[in-house]
């Protein structure tokens, strides 16, 4: 099939997209070096809350077949449009001036190559007509509309002969008819069956609407529905011969009920919209990632083989045979979570993500087992990342003190691509960051990192900052933080630990918090603070201590504990943590991690851990935020936090950020955050520096 012929169809839409000439790039690459040195001649600068809109956001990094060319995206967020874009870029892979593929004023993502190489697609939403598929001739012109599909298009992939494209879609939603002889009709009510009703970030879940895959022929424009029913299927993949389809679904009896996500196999050319499917993986865990060896016989994947530790559990490499029967774990004795396997151009090994401490790592190892090769290791965080011929690989990799930039590994050299934020960073004073490793209470050995202020000097406490990260299974990581540079602009020493909980240290450090949540999380995170003490960095009277999620639930049980810090700041918390069954959408995580309320003496379970029954301990000054109809962790949390500390006399006040979820979408209400913050910390915690000398 000659896909030319699609830019002639005069029944497609067209979106004129540009790319600038070379002579354009040298320019601009000219003008960032002549600012560049007009900032060095002017001095740097202390980071804003404002700049965080500054930083580019450097993703989705896309080999060419042919391996010349990586195809990548870069999201800019703008203050005063209040919203954020991505636009396409393409960048040589030996190095050289990045070229934007799509044209500022809208949004493109999900960048794909053809198989031939030749065209460049992408996602988009124009003139409200949902995300479609685009595509363009990477060697010029104008981008052609490929789908009209009315809902828009979830993901998509091209085949392996580039004649269709794997589209995932959501069934269309229902049309109104709640009242709709009036004018001012109101919407029709919600009518709920699921045992999983909300979700963050949705609302409320009626369950009558699913996910499907379909096949779209780029000759004749035909879509062909290949999976149906009560399911959702996601990470959709094709078979290197383009004749089957694996992709992950939940088809048990009452998915709400478990994570029993399994691999399945579609023929991709089935007509009776995939009824006859062959099921691969059997684990009662989450399967996922699914993706092929080249020659069709092995699937690798991801697989959680102790689903009933729910979050804590260890995420492992899996490979089973694409014709069904026994799988077969390959990281087992690693005991780290790995992610987004790939198999290497021959077939004979597996490349991957793995978590390590606080350290994201490339990993290859054998497709049958053996031992890892680190391919790409060290003090960073590998991100995506992208095969292509001859093992080059294309990735995202940070590191403390700069975002993430795409670098090329061939063979051993890795060289870095892309420099989008030099620009911007050659005009700020950036902070020092520290990697720490101190003994809890225990003797456990914790790693965290410490930020220095700006013009740090030894000899010298600062008021110091304890910021506890979410999840709980997540961890700081060796990646550039902005809000620990913005604290540290502003004269504060940051320390950030992985207490027990976080999730690069192996599946019975990341379960120690079950079901006693503050007890050994709460004595790592002091832990950090005391060593930031004894080594002389942090002022003891000078403390303050906060998170979001669960850095906000952390703090709760660190304000009940101890007075020694200044002020708090606790987003979108949990306080009382039997008000959120059933209003928060965690429904099957507390039902295994605490059991359910009414049975026996889990009440017990639940009540021990809740803040909210030692409330009369906090003396802190405390900051309360969240968002208003945050269903992950509901502003109910924060307003009973607020209600028992105003009636206890303890300093306090409340931000709810109006129609926000669990995260903040509108950059102003991002910035007023930072500024809130900054404002709640230099007025209970921030003095005057004091000698290290002066020990009281």
């Amino acid at each position: 099939m000659d896909i030319k012929k699609i830019f002639l169809k005069p029944k497609i839409k067209i979106f004129t997209y540009f790319r600038v000439s070379l002579l354009t790039a040298i320019v601009a690459c000219y003008a960032v070096i002549a600012t560049s040195h007009e900032v060095e001649a002017q001095g740097l600068r202390h980071l804003g809350p404002a700049d965080q809109f500054e930083i580019q956001r450097v993703g989705a990094p896309v080999l060419s077949p042919g391996g010349d060319w990586i195809a990548y995206t870069v999201t800019e967020t703008n203050l005063e449009e209040e919203n954020s874009e991505t636009r396409v870029w393409m960048v040589p892979t030996d190095g050289g001036e990045a070229i934007p593929m799509t044209a500022s004023g809208t949004s493109s993502g999900a960048p794909q190559w053809s198989p031939d190489g030749q065209f460049l697609s992408f996602t988009g939403s124009r003139n409200d007509n949902g995300n479609q598929v685009w595509v363009l001739d990477r060697r010029g012109g104008e981008a052609v509309q490929l789908t009209n599909i009315e809902q828009g298009i979830r993901d998509y992939q091209w085949s392996p002969d580039g004649s269709q494209l794997l589209l995932t879609i959501m069934d269309p939603e229902p049309e109104n008819e709640w009242g709709s002889e009036k004018d001012n009709a109101p919407q029709a009510p919600w009518v709920i069956n699921r045992l999983q009703f909300k979700r963050d970030g949705q609302g409320y879940l009626t369950g009558d609407r699913h996910t499907h895959l379909y096949t779209f022929n780029l000759e004749t424009h035909t879509l062909s529905q290949i999976t149906s029913g009560d399911y959702n299927e996601s990470q959709a993949s094709w078979s290197p011969d383009g004749q089957r389809i694996a992709f992950v679904s939940n088809r048990t009896a009452q998915p709400d009920g478990n994570q029993n996500t399994d691999i399945w196999i579609v023929g991709s050319h089935n007509t009776d919209k995939g009824q006859t499917l062959l099921q691969i993986t059997s684990n009662p865990g989450s399967d996922s990632s699914p993706s092929w060896s080249p020659d069709g016989q092995w699937i690798t994947y991801v697989s959680v083989i102790e689903p009933d530790l729910i979050w804590y559990a260890t995420r492992h490499l899996a490979v089973a045979s694409s014709s069904g029967g026994k799988a077969k774990i390959l990281s087992r004795a690693i005991d780290r979570n790995v992610s987004s396997p790939r198999f290497s151009e021959d077939g004979k090994d597996i490349i991957f993500r793995m978590e390590d401490s606080s350290e994201d790592h490339l990993v290859q190892i054998q497709a049958q087992g053996g031992t890892p090769v680190r391919l790409v290791e060290g003090p960073l965080s590998v991100g995506q990342f992208s095969l292509g011929k001859s093992g080059t690989v294309a990735t995202l990799i940070g590191i403390l003190d700069r975002p993430s930039e795409i670098y090329v590994l061939k063979e051993t050299q890795l060289n870095r691509i892309t420099f989008t934020n030099d620009q911007f960073l050659a005009g700020i004073k950036i902070a020092e960051v520290k990697n720490i490793q101190f003994p809890s209470k225990d003797g456990t050995e914790i790693e965290g990192f410490v930020t220095f202020p700006v013009g740090f000097e030894e000899g010298i406490r600062y008021p110091t900052l304890l910021r506890i990260h979410g999840g709980p299974v997540s961890q700081y990581r060796h990646s550039f933080n902005f809000e620990a540079q913005l604290f540290a602009a502003n004269g504060y020493v940051v320390v950030q630990t992985n207490p027990r909980g976080s999730s690069g240290y192996g599946q019975k450090f990341a379960a120690d918090l079950w079901a006693e949540w503050g007890v050994r999380d709460y004595e790592d995170v002091i832990a950090g603070i005391d060593y930031t003490i004894e080594r002389g960095w942090s002022d003891p009277d000078r403390l303050g201590v906060g998170g979001w999620s669960y850095g906000g639930i952390l703090t709760d049980h660190v304000i009940t504990q101890t007075n020694r810090f200044s002020g708090a700041i606790t987003g979108a918390s949990e306080f009382l943590y039997i008000a959120n069954y059933g209003h928060d959408h965690y429904q099957l995580q507390w039902e295994k991690e605490l059991g359910l309320p009414w049975e026996g003496n889990n009440r017990e379970a639940w009540e021990a851990i809740s803040p909210f029954n030692k409330v009369d301990l906090i003396k802190t000054p405390t900051l309360v935020m969240g968002g208003e109809k945050d269903w992950n962790v509901p502003i109910q949390n924060g307003e009973q936090i607020y209600q028992a500390l105003r009636r206890l006399g303890v300093p306090t006040e409340l931000v709810v950020y109006p129609g926000q979820g669990h995260g903040l979408r509108p950059p102003s209400y991002q910035k007023d955050r930072y500024e809130r913050y900054l404002t709640w910390y230099d007025r209970w915690v921030k003095q005057k520096p004091i000698p290290v000398s002066n020990q009281n």
